[in-house]
């Protein structure tokens, strides 16, 4: 294992106080202009930074989802937990998970019934991909190098509070159980907080379940076989539209996922709602599977790269990131949930961090 070697910061400036997003902050990437996408859990819209000066971000552009794909309420966050870019789409996902009602502390009785309760957020299940075209987002665009091939942004068909991947996964023998279980987004339920795409190929990190310590990663093909639709392919050889790789992150779950070259970086943290460090691993050759897979350090295609710094109640590292900083081509950048107070400047912007890189 390596040491964290913080390289730099990125400031961030976002140009609002809306605490749902200066506070909130779960996904992010770079695309090829070097602008800096950022979502919130808690919105139903994502933002655009801009380079503005060598790690400073600004001139924030907001983005209303349901200008471009079809959400199943007016209301409700969409929780989006993973985001990445390829092939002039942007891709997020929302957690797919279920949520317990919070308790207030005015009134013991009405607590516990609250804690009885647990709901689906309907647009939690969307799974989606939008045409980005230099700074911009589009419901539907020419390639800007091809123009007669379109671009259109399309969704995983949603039917209430399932949608077709959740479907799929009910009959399954190790997540079909977690499915059909009433548990929360943060009570090892089935919850998706890491994304990452090379073409119509998705990685689906899961923060939940956990199962005997080994988290898991979902492998989907993605088609559009119809306007706006996204649907599950069973690739050649695969058993099912789906895959599964099963990963011994120290019993932790995933909370991102970043493709770097054919390997795949993941952030794991805990799994239930618990303060405990935020480790990074890397597995070799994520492209190359022939199947579902088992992966550790013991079988030799998983390492630990480094341990995130630890700050109790605050600085729950969400979103990654690569971009070249100080010589090093491909740095990391970290940003944050529920951010340490020093990490703010002013109420409009803050601070996430850059780390080397270990090579592979």
């Amino acid at each position: 294992m390596h040491e964290a070697f913080l390289l730099s910061r990125a400031l961030l400036k976002l140009g609002t106080e809306d605490e749902d997003l200066t506070g909130d902050l779960s996904a992010a990437t770079i695309t090829a202009d070097g602008s800096l996408w950022l979502a919130s859990d808690e919105m139903q819209s994502i933002e655009r930074l801009a380079p503005i000066e060598p790690y400073v971000f600004g001139e924030r552009q907001n983005f209303h989802l349901a200008d471009y794909v079809d959400l199943e309420s007016d209301e409700g966050e969409i929780d989006i937990e993973g985001m990445d870019a390829d092939e002039h789409y942007l891709w997020l996902t929302g957690s797919h998970s279920l949520k317990r009602k919070k308790t207030k502390g005015k009134n013991m009785a009405k607590d516990i019934t609250r804690l009885a309760t647990v709901k689906p957020e309907l647009n939690r299940f969307l799974l989606a991909r939008i045409p980005i075209v230099g700074q911009n987002l589009f419901a539907s665009c020419s390639h800007p190098s091809q123009p007669d091939m379109i671009l259109t942004a399309a969704a995983i068909q949603q039917r209430g509070a399932t949608n077709a991947l959740t479907e799929a996964l009910g009959d399954d023998d190790h997540l079909g159980a977690f499915l059909s279980i009433p548990l929360g987004d943060k009570e090892n339920g089935f919850n998706i907080e890491g994304l990452a795409v090379r073409g119509n190929h998705v990685f689906l990190g899961l923060r939940g379940p956990v199962m005997d310590g080994w988290a898991i990663i979902l492998e989907l093909e993605l088609a559009e076989e119809e306007p706006g639709v996204l649907t599950l392919q069973q690739s050649k050889g695969w058993q099912r539209p789906y895959r599964k790789h099963f990963l011994d992150l120290d019993g932790l779950g995933i909370r991102e996922l970043l493709l770097h070259n054919d390997d795949l970086l993941i952030l794991a943290g805990p799994t239930m709602k618990v303060e405990g460090a935020m480790k990074l691993f890397r597995m070799s050759d994520a492209l190359n599977h022939d199947d579902d897979s088992l992966s550790s350090r013991e079988i030799g295609d998983l390492e630990l790269l480094f341990v995130l710094p630890f700050t109790l109640g605050h600085d729950h590292a969400e979103g990654l990131a690569c971009l070249p900083c100080l010589n090093e081509p491909d740095a990391l950048l970290v940003v944050y949930d529920s951010p340490n107070p020093l990490r703010m400047v002013g109420k409009t912007a803050l601070f996430g961090d850059i780390f080397r890189l270990p090579a592979a």
